[in-house]
């Protein structure tokens, strides 16, 4: 396998026919757009067409990556902006974002766009020198080593979201996909300690329609999102898992589309067999942190200013430890949207 320094590698961005119709929850809850069962068979297309490409990044030790949620970008995409802006000078190995990223109207994603291409550029000033040809190489590598020589379309900004039903609405899976052009996905962490490699697991999921569907229930159980943990003939040290819909509820007075309790179940089970250290939710604009069988569960607050206008401890840094150790802690956002 080809290792990247300081990027994932996912596969090469391309472009996805979409549809769209109006469906509606099993839960009742009212979703305009491209149903789950069509995301999931697009997405698949997608995922299965680059499943052979690399989708690991190596890191020496341990690492620290940043997950925030339910931004709900509009006209002013200032959390967003300060989000990466926060990840860059922390260093974290990637940002992940748990779903309703931006209110669905054309231009809001074009800001969404604008901000991540803007990003992208920090990011890559920051971690890439450029060759004579164009190529670019890690800072501090040999520029002549043709392991270290990476092509523009190589360079992945390490932003991973899923979709919430935000995204959906209003046929907005068409904006969404046009951006990230898939629903679910997976990868892997090496970390080299001591000249041996540990392996760390990525899955994300499509839950914005408040249930994972037949096709991705059926993708799950032939083991899509399992990686190549036996034929590789490893075992992972941790699983991370990021959907949109939180699977408790903060409070019994909170509303939240949960799953149906059949799919619940499904899921407990599924995190569990996965041996899932962390498992990331959004939706209800509510913070929960639990742990169910030997799996926590963090349910993270809204980032958006619109919800949340004061500043506060709306992110979550999490610490993977080169003794395999796992911590986590809140990240304080100081952003307040600036007066007209």
């Amino acid at each position: 396998m080809k290792l990247s320094r300081n990027t994932i590698i996912l596969a090469a961005l391309v472009a996805i026919g979409l549809s769209s119709c109006d469906k509606v929850s099993p839960i009742g809850v009212l979703v305009s757009g491209t149903a789950v069962e069509d995301r999931v068979k697009m997405s698949n297309l997608y995922y299965q067409k680059y499943l052979e490409e690399d989708k690991a990044a190596l890191v020496e030790d341990e690492y620290t990556f940043l997950i925030g949620a339910d931004s709900h970008v509009t006209t002013d995409p200032g959390r967003m902006d300060e989000m990466f802006a926060l990840g860059l000078e922390a260093d974290d190995l990637l940002y992940a974002h748990l779903g309703d990223i931006a209110d669905t109207k054309p231009q809001y994603y074009i800001t969404l766009d604008s901000l991540i291409s803007e990003a992208r550029g920090r990011y890559i000033e920051k971690h890439y020198d450029v060759k004579e040809n164009g190529n670019y190489y890690p800072i501090g590598s040999d520029p002549n080593d043709p392991d270290n020589e990476i092509t523009p379309d190589d360079l992945i900004f390490p932003f991973f979201p899923v979709v919430g039903n935000h995204d959906i609405t209003h046929n907005g899976w068409a904006m969404w996909s046009n951006i990230f052009h898939s629903s679910f996905y997976e990868f892997n962490v090496l970390v080299k300690i001591n000249g041996k490699y540990e392996v760390d697991h990525f899955i994300f999921l499509d839950t914005a329609s408040g249930t994972l569907g037949k096709t991705q229930v059926d993708l799950i159980e032939e083991g899509v999102l399992d990686g190549d943990e036996d034929e590789e003939g490893y075992h992972y040290r941790h699983t991370f898992v990021f959907g949109h819909t939180n699977i408790f509820r903060p409070s019994s007075m909170q509303f939240a589309s949960t799953f149906a309790r059949e799919e619940q179940f499904f899921l407990l089970n599924q995190f569990k067999k996965w041996n899932a250290s962390i498992v990331f939710c959004g939706h209800v604009h509510a913070w929960d942190e639990r742990e169910f069988e030997g799996v926590t569960y963090l349910t993270l607050d809204s980032m958006s200013e619109d919800n949340n206008p004061n500043p506060g401890d709306y992110l979550v840094r999490v610490h993977v430890k080169k003794d395999g150790t796992l911590s986590w802690e809140k990240v304080h956002m100081n952003y307040t949207r600036k007066k007209k």
